[in-house]
């Protein structure tokens, strides 16, 4: 009995055992099938279909299979969203660059016609009270008081240097220039043309350095140690750089008008192609936010250039054709021409460095404020600079040299005879003072929304970048660790308004020991984030890094790049 239920116990068994068996082996079945009917590519199956002992017949591997396939297949590009994304916007940074740029470009222009017309209106103006005041301080027997406030003696010495370099322009002749470079080759000028250019470039660099070494040395208080060489020999030098400048813009501006009367106008098409070269030059380089905002105030220099180049070459060619107004529509085409080609190799060049480099549109923005603020800073109470030698550093455009071109090319194009001639002149020159203050109005407005957006009111009243890099080289060098000092804000006076530049200045200021580091998101732009934030110790006083202070420069400010230089724009 034992023996028959054991046995028919195991037979249970075996037989449930078959039967699970059977079970997976159908599920197992089953599987391979759907693996089979999505893994299936070109008429092969994956491993797991091997098991059904099943082949596929040779007919499937067809070239009507392979063309079928390759014609239905498809791809989603949602599975690389971001690459996709970024793709697109840059396309759209692209198509807004030359909005962008031509808003920079808009403004610049009108910092430059400002500080241009600066020197034909305010600053006679200027030198005139500055030596009534010399006269007058003496004969008033006013002892305590000083002769001439700085700036006073900044625009006499300014006045002086005109009238010396007109008075040795009057020995350069024109039209001899103008023949010599005429028999020239187009080969031989257009060399001499692109050797103007970076000679320009040259001048511009060193001349601001040594018109600021005029000012500082004539202006210096008189308690501190002689370190120079004197007013006089710094005064020479002056006169002879805007003397010589002044002459490379006339050979500059006389070959430009040997190319507009060459009859072929083949030099001129090889001078509008050289901008084109300038792409290749630059585009391809390595730029960070303080490099393009370099290149961007040498194009604006560059560009308020050759508009006046082309005004004196339009005056020379109307005064040969007895001021014709014909001849004016003749030359309308190749004027167009050029400022054409300006414009666009500046939108391409700024819009595939702005994409190799991945740089947003936004920046120009951020430049704009950066001139904004030089704008309102040079009209406060506590000015260091006055604003036409502010824009001379920011973009290496000095308009000495220029301004004293035109009225060489002008006063020998424009004879004046009689009263009523001069009745003209005297209505033209309350026009261009008009035109400057009207100018300087509308920019003083434009600029203090820019400085509002940009959120930089407070940097309105720290002090010079040079004073702060001083201060902090030395506290540096005393201490090895970054000192910890409350700031010391400049003081102003309780009506917290000054008069003559019409810029409210807070008073009611909160006066701690905190860091005076910007609080808001758009004030981080004066820096270029290439390091990682939180590898830097930033110091309270000097705004640079306490543990890397004396191993590396830091990044510099957009408000710190002084100026433009050829050489200046290399990349670090």
């Amino acid at each position: 009995m034992a023996d028959s239920l054991s046995t028919g116990l195991g037979e249970e068994k075996e037989q449930e055992k078959g039967g699970n068996e059977k079970e997976r082996n159908a599920v197992r079945i089953e599987r391979n099938k759907d693996k089979d009917g999505v893994t299936e590519t070109l008429g092969f199956n994956d491993k797991n279909g091997a098991t059904r002992g099943q082949k596929r017949n040779l007919s499937d591997l067809s070239l009507g299979r392979f063309i079928t396939t390759e014609i239905t297949r498809g791809y989603f590009l949602e599975h690389n969203e971001a690459k996709y994304t970024e793709r697109r916007e840059k396309v759209y940074t692209c198509l807004r660059i030359p909005k962008e740029l031509e808003k920079l470009m808009t403004f610049g222009f009108f910092l430059c016609l400002d500080t241009f017309l600066y020197v034909f209106t305010l600053l006679p103006l200027r030198v005139v009270l500055a030596l009534l005041r010399l006269v007058a301080v003496p004969c008033c027997g006013l002892r305590g008081s000083r002769l001439l406030q700085p700036a006073q003696v900044c625009d006499v010495l300014k006045g002086f240097i005109m009238v010396l370099c007109y008075s040795m322009m009057s020995y350069v002749d024109y039209s001899m220039m103008y023949h010599l470079i005429r028999g020239q080759s187009v080969i031989k000028l257009y060399i001499i043309y692109n050797m103007l250019e970076v000679a320009d470039r040259l001048f511009s660099s060193f001349g601001q350095d040594i018109l600021d070494a005029l000012y500082w040395t004539a202006t210096e208080p008189k308690e501190k140690k002689r370190a120079h060489i004197g007013v006089i020999p710094h005064f020479l030098m002056a006169v002879l750089y805007v003397f010589l400048h002044a002459i490379l813009i006339m050979v500059q501006a006389t070959t430009l008008n040997v190319a507009f009367n060459s009859h072929n106008k083949s030099l001129l098409t090889i001078m509008m192609s050289n901008n084109f070269v300038e792409i290749k030059g630059s585009v391809f380089k390595k730029f960070e936010k303080n490099n393009l905002f370099q290149m961007s105030n040498s194009d604006i220099k560059e560009r308020f250039t050759n508009y006046i180049l082309l005004l004196i070459v339009c005056l020379r060619n109307m005064e040969q054709f007895s001021w014709n107004p014909d001849h004016l529509w003749v030359l309308f085409p190749d004027v167009v021409m050029v400022i054409t080609s300006e414009v666009a190799v500046d939108v391409v060049k700024h819009a595939f460095i702005t994409k190799f480099n991945d740089i947003s549109a936004d920046v120009y923005g951020e430049y704009r404020a950066s001139l904004a603020f030089d704008l309102v800073s040079s009209r406060q109470k506590n000015a260091y600079t006055d604003y036409s030698d502010s824009v001379s550093r920011r973009m290496g455009f000095i308009p000495l040299p220029l301004a004293l071109l035109l009225i060489k090319v002008v006063t020998s194009s424009v004879k004046i005879q009689g009263s009523l001639s001069f009745m003209c002149v005297m209505l033209f020159y309350l026009g261009m003072i008009m035109l400057k203050v009207l100018n300087s109005i509308v920019l003083l407005g434009t600029s203090c929304v820019f400085v509002k957006e940009a959120n930089m009111e407070e940097k309105l009243f720290d002090p010079p970048p040079s004073v702060a890099s001083s201060r902090a080289n030395s506290r540096a060098n005393r201490n090895k660790h970054a000192p910890t000092a409350s700031n010391q804000e400049p003081t102003t006076d309780k009506a917290g308004f000054s008069p003559a530049s019409g810029v409210l200045q807070p008073t009611n200021r909160l006066e701690s020991t905190a860091p005076s580091i910007p609080k808001s998101d758009s004030d981080t732009f004066l820096t270029t984030p290439d390091e990682e934030d939180d590898e830097k110790i930033i110091n309270t006083d000097t705004g640079l890094e306490g543990d890397e202070l004396r191993h590396r420069t830091s990044k510099k400010d957009l408000l710190e790049i002084d100026r433009f230089t050829i050489c200046g724009n290399r990349i670090d």
